[in-house]
């Protein structure tokens, strides 16, 4: 039954019949009403409930956005990219696509997202551009980018606390991988992407006169605004040495900004996405249904005998299982569910780490496949409706299957020429 009711719920939200929010929460209740799941595990347990770590990184990055959009920073950042891009849309999709990658390597993908998003609204204004091709084109960046670091995405941390794995590590065995992927991904967009790809002449030429500066409205606001996410950024990286949490370092980061300012409660709190903190939730609490009655569990068991103890065909399974999976439901929930399966098969093959790297890969770029794969498509979309733009399940999912596809077959051979031979 909890098959059926995970079914029908992520049916709805693929089909759009109803809100996606109104959909995750249904899912959600139905779970609880068939003893599915419990309110001890739907709300507190680690595995398979709710993630709250996720929920208030979010809110936590929402407030500092939305304080340091009242600064002119978005402006002048778009100012800046569109007249850097000459006013020629390629141009300002690979530049947008290489800071928002980058950036998902040091922050969380989530964290890129919400950054760049209002940066990308208006550019695309200024030069008339359609937004959802560079929304979308972002969020896979961000998700292809967050998987070169530990911290750049939420299930590679999980890996490595499980692996035993260092930010060292992930750095000489992932980072490689993904700037090549990075490249490709850049060249796909150009053919993915190519009706968007519109030049207004007149436009770029009114763009190269602007003066980014004069965008800035707060210069004291801006300071302090910048002073904390840097603090925040630095208590990112030095996570395994701090020992504080990215969801409790961004609450402190918002809370203090809007202590030191002059900025209200209410001002703060205005760009939070609510209707997305609610999807999350409902997710978090489908999932982990499947979770607790045991269905990822032997999905996950089922691919791990197919292989009869063969490390290369064991790592090109998981890789493909764990990519498939991934697109299907949220990378968070998966991973933590896998790692205990792979770490005893790291065992059994004399502590072959390519297998972790599989299940990273998998995983990571699994979640480019379609709107729920990972977090930062969930957030991008929220965003993209609130704006009055939105990006539709199956508009995210027609690109996000074709990215998928590329990028994880572009992985195999790095995984069986450095690992495998």
């Amino acid at each position: 039954m909890a098959v059926a009711a995970f079914l029908a719920a992520y049916t709805l939200i693929a089909t759009e019949k109803v809100h996606r929010v109104a959909a995750a929460l249904g899912g959600a209740g139905i779970m609880l009403l068939i003893h599915a799941t419990d309110a001890g595990a739907a709300f507190f347990d680690e595995h398979s409930g709710i993630d709250w770590n996720v929920i208030f990184l979010l809110l936590g990055m929402m407030i500092i956005v939305g304080v340091l959009k009242q600064t002119g920073l978005f402006e002048y950042l778009a100012i800046w990219a569109a007249k850097r891009a000459r006013g020629r849309p390629f141009r300002l999709m690979a530049l947008l696509i290489v800071i928002t990658a980058s950036a998902s390597a040091l922050l969380d993908n989530v964290t890129t997202v919400l950054l760049i998003a209002p940066v990308t609204f208006l550019v695309c204004e200024r030069l008339l551009f359609p937004v959802a091709p560079f929304l979308i084109a972002e969020v896979m960046a961000s998700n292809i980018g967050g998987a070169a670091t530990l911290v750049g995405d939420p299930p590679n941390i999980i890996i490595a606390s499980r692996g035993g794995l260092t930010f060292n590590d992930f750095l000489i065995h992932m980072a490689p991988l993904i700037i090549v992927l990075v490249a490709v991904f850049i060249g796909l967009c150009r053919w993915l992407f190519r009706k968007s790809f519109t030049y207004d002449p007149d436009r770029a030429a009114e763009i190269m006169t602007l003066n980014e500066r004069e965008a800035i409205a707060d210069r004291r606001l801006l300071w302090q605004s910048l002073a904390v996410l840097a603090l925040v950024m630095v208590a990112f990286v030095l996570h395994p040495v701090l020992h504080y949490g990215p969801s409790v370092v961004a609450l402190l980061g918002a809370g203090v900004l809007v202590a030191a300012t002059k900025v209200t409660t209410e001002e703060a709190i205005a760009e939070v996405e609510w209707p997305t903190l609610v999807f999350f939730a409902g997710l978090f609490v489908m999932v982990g249904a499947l979770v607790e009655t045991g269905v990822i569990r032997q999905i996950s068991e089922a691919a791990a005998q197919a292989t009869h103890g063969q490390l290369a065909l064991t790592t090109m399974l998981l890789l493909w299982a764990s990519t498939g999976l991934s697109a299907v439901i949220d990378n968070i929930p998966y991973v933590a569910t896998m790692s205990p399966i792979v770490a005893d098969l790291v065992h059994a093959n004399d502590g072959a780490q390519v297998l972790w790297w599989a299940l990273a890969i998998g995983a990571d770029l699994g979640g480019n496949a379609t709107a729920v794969g990972a977090a930062a498509n969930v957030v991008i979309i929220g965003i993209a409706a609130r704006n009055g733009t939105p990006i539709s399940f199956w508009q995210f999912t027609r690109y996000g299957v074709v990215v998928t596809l590329v990028t994880v077959a572009l992985s195999v051979p790095y995984l069986w020429l450095r690992y495998l031979i």
